[in-house]
């Protein structure tokens, strides 16, 4: 026992200075501890989210990701998984330096954000509904801490769902007036149409892949709080991005646009 979490923590530090130092570690979590499991991984996860606490940051909230059943076919899973956002990785002005990432790529999703809180174990669709202050467009910058983005599902969970940085859009939409599953979203590179999807593709319905989260999240002793955003999944393929790219996800009505450019 005293041997794996003496490994957690070496894991955790490693993807804790590759954040830092935009280094990528060279080699997956799952070749070098094989033995760990999904809630290993996890706790590697908190151990950097209380670092960055430790650092005087800030949670703002979560983000689910293998949303998708393509997804999760890939990894090989049944469920999604999460990660924390920081208020270090709010892209203010919609701007993102590419020096700090790693190898990022853009994701369009809807968010939510919270004037109540939601617990688990039985949180469901009708729940979320009714903490949601408003729902809005939003691009999310996922990045690999992992050289060459070769993970698996305990790879990204312990790299903090392989998040990176975020950007909301303007409009804010009460979450009754909507039809999440129906929303569209295309997503353009420099102007080029590069994907589209629908609310439909993120388990169904975004507003139930919040309410898995927050019972995910009472298994680890963790609740949703008011304020909190949760971005509920990509509705599309993630593009790589460089310095220079300008992404924009255009939502249908009434959610509208959200970009966000590398510099």
């Amino acid at each position: 026992m005293a041997e794996k979490k003496q490994k957690i923590a070496e894991i955790a530090a490693m993807l804790d200075n590759a954040a830092i130092t935009a280094v990528a570690v060279n080699d997956p979590v799952t070749v070098m501890a094989s033995e760990l499991d999904l809630n290993d991984a996890y706790a590697i996860q908190l151990l950097n989210v209380d670092r960055v606490l430790e650092r005087g940051g800030r949670i703002t909230g979560k983000k689910i990701g293998l949303t998708s059943l393509a997804m999760q076919q890939m990894f090989g899973v049944d469920e999604p998984d999460y990660g924390h956002l920081m208020e270090s990785m709010e892209a203010k002005g919609g701007v993102v330096s590419a020096a700090a990432c790693l190898q990022p790529r853009v994701e369009g999703e809807i968010a939510f954000v919270l004037k109540s809180g939601i617990s688990g174990p039985n949180a469901t669709v009708e729940d979320v509904m009714e903490a949601t202050e408003y729902v809005t467009a939003a691009i999310e910058i996922v990045d690999s801490r992992i050289r060459d983005w070769k993970i698996k599902l305990i790879d990204t969970v312990s790299d903090n769902g392989s998040s990176c940085a975020y950007v909301t859009g303007k409009e804010k939409i009460a979450v009754d007036a909507v039809a999440l599953p129906e929303i569209k979203m295309t997503l353009f590179k420099n102007g080029e149409k590069m994907n589209e999807g629908m609310g439909a593709d993120v388990l169904g319905d975004p507003a139930l892949c919040v309410a898995w989260l927050a019972n995910k999240l009472w298994e680890y002793g963790v609740t949703l709080k008011a304020g909190e955003v949760v971005l509920s999944g990509a509705v599309s393929a993630a593009i790589p991005a460089k310095k220079g790219d300008v992404f924009e996800a255009r939502f249908s009505a009434p959610l509208g646009s959200v970009l966000v450019e590398f510099i």
